[in-house]
């Protein structure tokens, strides 16, 4: 999956102060929030499986893909349109 951003100038110029090289301050910013979210879903996951006595998947991938598939977590879009619906 490919993503894209654009900066202005001076967006430019500030992470240039930052960061040695913005592209890969970008990738790397990236990677490890979803690493961090991947570490979340498989902990949440395994106790899942665990309480329901079930098999759990042999890779992190693997895990997360039937967290989703069971209901267990949902996407941050579709939590705020719950949270919308109920405010309503």
């Amino acid at each position: 999956m490919e993503y894209k951003i654009v900066l202005t100038e001076t967006e430019k110029l500030a992470m240039e102060y930052v960061a040695l090289d913005v592209q890969e301050w970008i990738h790397n910013s990236a990677k490890e929030r979803a690493r961090l979210a991947i570490d979340e879903i498989v902990k949440l996951a395994v106790e899942k499986f665990l309480e329901n006595g079930q098999s759990i998947p042999g890779s992190k991938d693997e895990i997360v893909l039937a967290a989703y598939a069971n209901g267990w977590i949902i996407s941050a879009k579709d939590k705020t349109l719950e949270i919308k619906q109920l405010v309503k």
